[in-house]
């Protein structure tokens, strides 16, 4: 019989564990599995906001104050094992934060002997703890497709997260990022499988470092989100159902999930959403079967935010929360975001007594719970000094998020060589996202809704600011033309009564305009959209403005690409900032005066049309144009800007591609060699992209899949011979029944203009769930 914990059990195949246990953490847990009271290890399962336990009365006058009354019921009487979020809904600073964190470690280790675990969405550096370094969001850090970066980004957030006390981060998001009708695009590394491994990975070792069975005092846990397929939902909107095959799921969505725990990441977070009918905290194979069992992995599965409830309340698979709550535990959920009510522990006590929920299923999740607090350290320093983060907001991380920043942008068109904007001439600054901390920060940032951005991050430049500062204010003519509402209740679409006359006015004056359009800041649900269509305001401030003669920069600032179709060709540049943090001003100024040159490409594919939306990884059916005879196919991917996509103010060429293996087996490692030339007259870092192809195949292939990618630095005229490697079996694909499969035939392997054909030389079938 196959364990939950230890063991996989796939065909006799016995899958090697994915972090290895410690011995003596493995006797802790069994010691006090056996002498935990029922009660206790419930509480071990239960997550509740800190909202439950805050005096808010006290909080008004002295500031944030937790409650000892509500801590004696949370702790004290139902044993509570966890609290999240953040106080009074704004950013602390680590002092509140690590004064807050022992109070409740102090009642947690009197009351019942086990340090609580506290978590905070901490997703884009310390955004949740005032004066900490804000780094690009993840859409950015997936344009860089630098690994290092994003893992430096997740060190850095580690140490200062860790610098309030807290030891556990809801990060790295790897959902795929492939409708940019999800108000959740720019959280994750944008739309490719490959992309968003590569960087989860790099994330969960930055976060937590190599020995996942010892996190350093300046590591925190990762908690890898949202498992999966989150970001397909059919309507687009957040928290809606998906409509995912087997072979999508498996081959695309789970591929990201599967590396990082493969990477010794400690905890998951479940997708709120619902596949086919089946809720994902519903779904025991998903959970249980493909998370637990065969990845052989001990690791802690904790819910999203009151999604249990969901399964009675919202999705109607269980006539009540107490069916609900059987339906999760049962289904594999170790630990439940509640996040209000105590009830569940009241009801999952019933149904162990009731023999609903077996014993050996509390067993199992406690001893996950348990194993990540072990492995955190938490029962020896439950708390720690927080005088030794001496580098917490330093000048040393703020110049690394500045480089970060710079390294994320993406430069889409230079027109005329319009870009860079020398030194002297005068700048019209304008568009509503011009003078807005708010907009380059995006959600999760001070606050959920990111509203707050303004207030809390006066240290930093606005793009307007940054102009000034790089081009001397006497230079900078600023009129926004169009501006957001002032924060009421999540308005962030809502505009004011636009004065584009006003802009136009100021434009006489200007020898360039750039016109700084996009989104303001949102989060989860309140972000959802019907139209992805830039504003009409914004598009007839730019059309305005194009009246005038004037050369015009696009500057956009979004989580999502806005369709813009007709406004682009009015401009001569186009730069997609996305959200780029605290620095993102700063690194565009610098970008824009050719103090730095842009280096990102496009993690994802910019819709040209509103019901025209794609991806590059589409099937052939999807790119077909004229058929014979007169029936008009008219499906033609015809996109704004394409995956991968980024200029420079140098150029590249490719040449000279060859491979080690030109036929090749299952077993095989492959190795691409191609030289890149830097071509231009300044220094540069490209991105050398390594895509393939699959002829033909018994499931209609993709288009094209990134099989691998890496970035190198060119001096003006220097050629290197950049290596990539690959194992064949990565080529292989999920077919209809859910197998993997490489099969005879020939395959396509691309970089740039370059491309070379392969021949694999025999088909293989897996009957492992995974290669």
């Amino acid at each position: 019989m196959c364990s939950m914990i230890f063991n996989s059990c796939q065909e006799g195949v016995t899958t090697a564990p994915a972090i290895k246990q410690d011995p003596n953490i493995e006797k802790h847990i069994k010691e006090w599995l056996g002498k935990m009271t029922l009660e206790e290890k419930i509480g071990q399962m239960c997550e509740i906001t800190v909202d439950v336990v805050t005096d808010f009365d006290k909080s008004k006058e002295k500031g944030f104050t937790l409650s000892e009354a509500m801590l004696d019921t949370v702790i004290g009487k139902y044993k509570v094992g966890s609290i999240l979020n953040v106080p009074l809904g704004v950013a602390q600073k680590k002092e509140v934060w690590a004064k807050s964190i022992k109070q409740i470690q102090d009642k947690s280790m009197k009351e019942i002997g086990i340090p609580c675990i506290y978590g905070v969405d901490q997703i884009h550096g310390t955004t949740y703890t005032l004066d900490g370094t804000l780094f690009p969001q993840g859409i950015n850090m997936g344009a860089s497709f630098n690994r290092e970066l994003v893992k430096r980004g997740a060190e850095i957030s580690a140490y200062e997260t860790k610098a309030g006390c807290i030891p556990w981060t809801y990060a790295p998001v790897v959902d795929l990022g492939r409708d940019p009708r999800w108000p959740r695009m720019w959280e994750n590394y944008g739309e490719d499988a490959y992309v968003n491994s590569e960087m989860g990975v790099q994330a969960v070792i930055g976060f937590q470092g190599n020995d996942p069975n010892k996190i350093g005092e300046y590591s925190v846990a990762a908690c890898v989100k949202h498992y999966m397929g989150y970001g397909v939902p059919v309507s687009g909107k957040d928290r809606t159902p998906s409509s995912i095959c087997l072979s999508d799921m498996r081959e695309k969505h789970f591929t990201p999930f599967k590396a990082a725990i493969k990477a010794g990441a400690l905890s998951v977070m479940v997708n709120s959403g619902v596949n086919n009918g089946m809720p994902f905290h519903a779904n025991k194979e998903l959970l249980t079967d493909w998370l637990k069992e065969d990845l052989n992995w001990d690791g802690m599965i904790v819910t999203d935010w009151a999604d249990i409830n969901n399964l009675c309340t919202r999705d109607h698979i269980a006539e009540t929360k107490k069916e609900a709550i059987k339906i999760a535990i049962n289904a594999g959920i170790d630990m439940s975001m509640v996040p209000y009510e105590i009830s569940f522990c009241d009801y999952l006590k019933e149904l162990v007594e009731e023999g609903e929920v077996p014993m050996s299923r509390i067993d199992d999740a406690v001893a996950r719970v348990l194993r990540l607090k072990y492995r955190l350290g938490l029962f020896e320093n439950p708390y720690w000094d927080i005088e030794k983060y001496d580098k917490f907001g330093s000048e040393d991380f703020a110049k690394e998020a500045l480089a970060a920043a710079e390294e994320t942008e993406v430069l889409l068109k230079n027109e005329d060589n319009i870009l860079p904007i020398a030194k002297g001439k005068k700048i019209l600054i304008t568009g509503p996202n011009a003078n807005s901390m708010r907009v380059l920060n995006g959600g999760w940032s001070y606050s959920w809704q990111g509203h707050l951005a303004d207030e809390h991050a006066t240290a930093y430049n606005t793009i307007y600011e940054a102009f000034c500062n790089k081009y001397g204010k006497e230079n900078i003519i600023y009129e926004a033309g169009v501006e957001y509402a002032p924060y009421k209740n999540d308005n962030w679409w809502e505009e004011l009564k636009p004065e584009i006359n006003k802009a136009v006015a100021a434009a006489s004056r200007a020898d360039v305009i750039v016109a700084c359009v996009g989104e303001n800041s949102y989060c989860e649900t309140p972000g959802n959209l019907s139209d992805i269509t830039m504003s009409e305001n914004q598009r007839n401030l730019v059309k305005a403005l194009a009246k005038t003669g004037k050369p015009i920069v696009l500057v956009l600032s979004q989580g999502r690409p806005r369709i813009i179709n007709d406004i682009e060709p009015l401009a001569k540049g186009v730069i997609n900032i996305m959200l780029p943090g605290n620095y993102g001003g700063d690194a565009l100024t610098n970008l824009v005066a050719g103090d730095a040159n842009f280096s990102a490409k496009m993690p994802f594919t910019y819709p040209k049309y509103i019901n025209s939306l794609a991806t590059y990884d589409y099937k052939p059916c999807e790119n077909v144009g004229q058929m014979g005879g007169n029936y008009n196919y008219d499906a033609v991917m015809d996109v704004q800007w394409p995956f991968g996509y980024g200029l420079s103010y140098t150029t590249y060429k490719y040449s000279n591609m060859k491979v080690n293996k030109e036929t090749f087996s299952s077993d095989d490692e492959l190795e691409f060699t191609v030289d890149v030339t830097n071509t231009g007259k300044v220094a540069g870092e490209e991105s050398v992209l390594l895509f393939a192809k699959d002829l033909v195949a018994s499931s209609t292939p993709d288009n094209k899949r990134l099989r691998q990618f890496t970035k190198i630095e060119l001096q003006p005229g220097e050629t290197k011979t950049v290596s990539m490697k690959i194992k064949a079996s990565d080529l292989a694909f999920v077919d209809y029944f859910g197998k993997w499969r490489l099969e005879e035939g020939k395959f396509l392997v691309l970089s740039e203009d370059q491309a070379i054909e392969i021949k694999c030389n025999e088909t293989k079938v897996w009957d492992t769930p995974n290669i």
